[in-house]
C-alpha cells in the first residue's frame, strides 16, 4: 500500500502515506515569473487533486490562496500542494521566486529531497537561479529542470536547453540534457509554430497533446530523425553515470541497449544528483484535462527523485549540545521533526508546517519544542513540553485532516503555542536538536512607530508573532535612538511585513527616518563654569563648578577626575557634579547625540552652607559642560562598519566603484571559489542605510553581504555641520 487519496465534501480528505518510500518531497526553485505556481496548478490538475478549472471544489486556487498573494499577484510564501501520482504521495512546494522572500525559499529546501528548477523559455535563468543551484550542488541535492513559458512568440525550447546545459553543466556538460524534444504545430499569422506535444528521446515515442489529451503515438520519419540525432547525447550521458562499467563498451560497439536498462540508470543517476534532464511543461489550454509535459514530470518525480529513506542520518544533539546517534528516516525510531513555517489562522491560531525526519508524529500527543541559536534575531532559546492539536495537511486554504504523519511526511500542526520557524520537536521523554538552516541576515531597517494609543497597545504581541513566523525577520529595539526597527531583506519584504500587521493583527505603524547611533565628542581641550544660583523665598539653590575637559582615545567612553582642593566643593557635592555632567554627557551637547571619550575634572566650585544640594549641583555641572562645549571644537562621530561583499568576478569592478561613492575604502579583495570574488571595506553606516537593495542592482540579484560595527570616527565637517543646523530645527 503506498499512497491513498479520499474526497469528502469541498476541503475533501487527506492524502496519506504508510511508508516512507510511498513519499516524494520536491521543491520548485526559480526566479519571479517563471511559473512554478502555474506548474503546481498543472501537476494538481493532471494528477487529479483539482478541478478543469484548475482549482479546488470550492473554487480557491491551490497555490497563492493568500490575500497578500491575490493582491500582489506573486508568491510570498512557501505552500504545500500534496498530489498522488502512481500510489505516489508527492509533496509538491511551491516557493517565492522574489530575493526578498528566500528565506521561504530556504524553508522550502530544508523540507525537500529534490527540486525542480523552473526555467523561463523566454525571459532565460537570472543570476539568483544559478546560485541556488550551486547550493543544491554542494549539498549533492538531486535537481531536474523544467522550461515553462513555451507559448510565448519569442520562446525557443532548443536554445533555452542549451542555455541550461551551459549555466547549470558548467562543471559536466554531459549531465544536463533533454529528455524530450518539443513537438511543434502548424505556425500562427506571426510566425510562431506552438509546441503540441513531445518527442520521447529514450522510448522513441511521441506524446502529442494537440488534441487535449495525451495522445501517445508512433513518430513518422521527420519526427524519428529528429529524436535519433538527439538521442545518441542524452545515452551517452546516462551511460556515464552507469554503474555498469561495461555498458559504455557495449553502446560504442553498436548494441541497442534496452530501454528498462537506461530508464532505471537513468533514475538513478537523477537520484544519486548527478545527472539533471531537462524537461518542459505548460498549463492544460481550456477544456484540457492534462497539461503539456505534466504527466512525464509526475513519472520522473515518482521514478527518478529519491524517497525520505534514502537521505543520509541526520545529525541530531541533546538541547544542551550533547552528542546524540543520527538518527534515519524510520517511522519507528525516535520523533524528530522540525518546523519549516509558521503562520497563522484567524480561527486555529497557530498553525506550524512540520517536515518529520524519524518517528511518527501523532494528533494530541505532547511534544518537546526546542529552538536555539536565533537569539541575535529576536528569539530566545527556549525547551518546553506542548501537546499538539490536531494534526491537517494543507491544500489551498484548506488543511485535510490527517490521522498521524510518518517519517519522511509532511504535516500541519496546530497549536503549538510557543514553536517558531526552524524549531524541533521531539519525544518528550528523548527531547533532541536539529541544527538550523542557514538563513539570509535581514541587512535592510524599517524604523517603525505605532500609529496610535490603541495600536502601541496590541503591537508588541504582534511583532513577536511576526518574528515567531519569519527567521529572516529581526527586531531591534536600538537603545540609542531609542527606535524600533525591523530588519528585512527587501523592500517587497517590508511591504509585506506592514501589509500582516494591519490586516492580520490589526495593527498600523507608521514608517519613519532610520537613525544611525551618532555621538559626539571634543576636538580639543576646553574649560567650563556651571554657575546655579537662585533665591525665591525659603531655601534657593546655589552651586558653582569649574571643569576642564580633555578629548580622549577613540572607546575611552566618560571618564571624571575629581581635583577640588580646599574643600571648595564639600565632599558630599562632588558625585552630585559626576551625576550631572554624566547625565549631561548622555543627552549630547552639541546635536543631542552621546558624549564619548573625554575626561571630565572638576576643578573648583563654591557652595552655600544653606543653599547648595544635591540637585543645584547637579545643574551646575550640567551647565559647566555645556559651557565648555560652547567654546570648544566639537566633533560628530558616525558608525563604521566593516562591509564583506560576495559578487561573481564581472561585478567587482561596478560594486567597488559603488563603495567609492559612498565614501567607502576597500581594504582588500580575494578570491571566493570559481567565479566569486569576496571584496573587503569600511564604509560608514550612514552610507548603507539602502545597501541591502542597492547591491542586488549593481550586482544584478546576484551579490550579498555582511556587516559588523567596527567604531566611531569623525564625520566630515561639512555634513556634520548639516546635522548639526537640522538638530537645531529639530528636524
Amino acid at each position: 500500500m503506498g499512497a491513498t487519496s479520499h474526497q469528502a465534501g469541498a476541503a475533501g480528505r487527506a492524502l496519506t502515506a504508510d511508508r516512507p518510500t510511498s513519499v516524494r518531497n520536491v521543491v520548485l526553485v526559480g526566479h519571479s515569473g517563471a511559473g512554478k505556481t502555474t506548474l503546481v496548478e498543472a501537476l494538481a490538475l493532471t494528477a487529479g487533486a483539482v478541478n478543469r478549472a484548475g482549482r479546488v471544489e470550492d473554487g480557491s486556487t491551490v497555490s497563492d490562496h493568500d490575500e497578500i498573494e491575490h493582491r500582489r499577484h506573486r508568491s510570498v510564501q512557501l505552500s504545500l500542494v500534496p498530489v498522488e501520482w502512481g500510489g505516489i504521495k508527492i509533496n509538491v512546494l511551491d516557493t517565492p521566486g522574489y530575493a526578498d522572500f528566500v528565506g521561504e525559499l530556504r524553508a522550502g529546501l530544508r523540507a525537500a529531497d529534490a527540486a525542480l528548477f523552473v526555467v523561463s523559455a523566454a525571459d532565460g535563468i537570472d543570476g539568483a537561479t544559478r546560485m541556488v543551484w550551486e547550493e543544491c550542488e554542494a549539498v549533492g541535492m538531486p535537481r531536474a529542470i523544467v522550461v515553462t513559458h513555451l507559448e510565448a512568440a519569442r520562446s525557443d525550447y532548443a536554445q533555452m536547453a542549451g542555455v541550461c546545459g551551459e549555466v547549470f553543466g558548467a562543471e559536466d556538460p554531459d549531465a544536463v540534457v533533454p529528455l524530450y524534444l518539443p513537438l511543434h504545430g502548424p505556425a500562427g499569422p506571426d510566425g510562431h509554430a506552438p509546441v503540441t506535444g513531445l518527442l520521447g528521446l529514450l522510448s522513441r515515442r511521441v506524446y502529442d497533446y494537440g488534441s487535449g489529451e495525451r495522445v501517445e503515438r508512433d513518430p513518422d520519419p521527420a519526427e524519428l530523425a529528429l529524436i535519433t540525432d538527439a538521442r545518441s547525447r542524452l545515452i551517452e550521458g546516462i551511460i556515464a553515470e552507469s554503474e555498469d562499467e561495461s555498458l559504455m563498451d557495449r553502446y560504442l560497439g553498436g548494441e541497442d541497449i534496452d530501454l528498462k536498462t537506461l530508464v532505471d540508470d537513468l533514475e538513478r543517476a537523477v537520484a544519486r544528483g548527478t545527472f539533471h534532464p531537462v524537461l518542459m511543461a505548460a498549463p492544460a489550454a481550456e477544456g484540457a484535462r492534462q497539461g503539456l509535459g505534466t504527466v512525464e514530470l509526475l513519472e520522473l518525480v515518482t521514478g527518478g527523485f529519491p524517497t525520505p529513506a534514502e537521505r543520509a542520518p541526520l545529525a541530531v544533539t541533546a538541547p544542551g549540545g550533547a552528542a546524540r546517534p543520527a538518527v534515519t528516516c524510520d517511522p519507528d525510531g525516535p520523533l524528530v521533526a522540525e518546523v519549516v513555517k509558521t503562520s497563522s489562522d484567524p480561527y486555529v491560531g497557530r498553525v506550524s508546517l512540520v517536515r518529520v525526519f524519524s518517528g511518527t508524529l501523532l494528533p494530541e500527543a505532547t511534544v518537546h519544542v526546542s529552538g536555539h541559536g536565533l537569539a541575535d534575531r529576536g528569539h530566545e532559546d527556549h525547551d518546553v513540553d506542548e501537546r499538539i492539536g490536531a494534526l491537517s495537511s494543507p491544500f489551498g486554504k484548506h488543511q485535510r485532516p490527517l490521522a498521524r504523519c510518518i517519517a519522511g511526511d509532511l504535516a500541519s500542526v496546530a497549536k503549538l503555542t510557543r514553536a517558531e520557524t526552524g524549531d524541533t520537536l521531539s519525544a518528550k521523554d528523548r527531547p533532541l536538536l536539529m541544527e538550523p538552516w542557514s538563513m539570509p541576515d535581514p541587512l535592510l531597517p524599517l524604523a517603525v512607530e505605532a500609529h496610535g494609543k490603541a495600536d502601541e497597545d496590541k503591537l508588541s504581541q504582534a511583532l513577536a508573532r511576526l518574528v515567531a513566523e519569519d527567521p529572516t525577520l529581526r527586531l531591534e529595539q536600538n537603545p540609542h535612538t531609542r527606535q524600533l526597527v525591523l530588519w528585512c531583506l527587501g523592500e517587497a519584504h517590508q511591504d509585506v511585513v506592514l501589509e500582516r500587521l494591519r490586516t492580520r493583527y490589526g495593527v498600523q505603524v507608521d514608517p519613519v527616518p532610520h537613525k544611525v547611533s551618532l555621538r559626539e565628542t571634543f576636538g580639543a581641550e576646553a574649560t567650563g563654569r556651571g554657575r546655579h544660583v537662585k533665591q525665591s523665598g525659603g531655601h534657593g539653590q546655589f552651586a558653582i563648578c569649574e571643569i576642564r575637559v580633555e578629548p580622549l582615545p577613540p572607546g575611552s567612553g566618560v571618564e571624571f577626575v575629581d581635583k577640588v582642593v580646599g574643600g571648595s566643593v564639600p565632599r558630599q557635592f562632588i558625585p552630585s557634579v559626576e551625576k550631572g555632567v554624566r547625565a549631561q554627557a548622555a543627552r549630547g551637547v552639541a546635536a543631542g547625540y552621546p558624549l564619548v571619550d573625554v575626561r571630565i575634572t572638576l576643578l573648583d566650585g563654591k557652595a552655600h552652607s544653606v543653599d547648595s544640594s544635591d540637585a543645584a549641583f547637579q545643574t551646575a555641572g550640567a551647565l559647566a559642560l555645556r559651557e565648555a562645549a560652547a567654546e570648544a571644537t566639537m566633533h560628530l562621530l558616525e558608525p563604521v562598519a566593516e562591509l564583506d561583499v560576495l559578487v561573481p568576478d564581472e561585478y567587482v569592478g561596478p560594486v567597488m566603484s559603488d563603495l567609492a561613492g559612498r565614501r567607502g575604502r576597500v581594504v582588500g579583495s580575494d578570491r571566493a571559489g570559481p567565479g566569486r570574488t569576496r571584496v573587503r571595506a569600511e564604509i560608514p553606516e550612514i552610507e548603507i542605510g539602502r545597501y541591502a537593495v542597492e547591491l542586488r542592482s549593481v550586482s544584478h540579484g546576484t551579490g550579498g553581504f555582511r556587516r559588523a560595527y567596527a567604531r566611531h570616527e569623525p564625520m566630515p565637517p561639512q555634513l556634520a555641520e548639516k546635522i548639526r543646523e537640522q538638530a537645531e530645527k529639530g528636524t
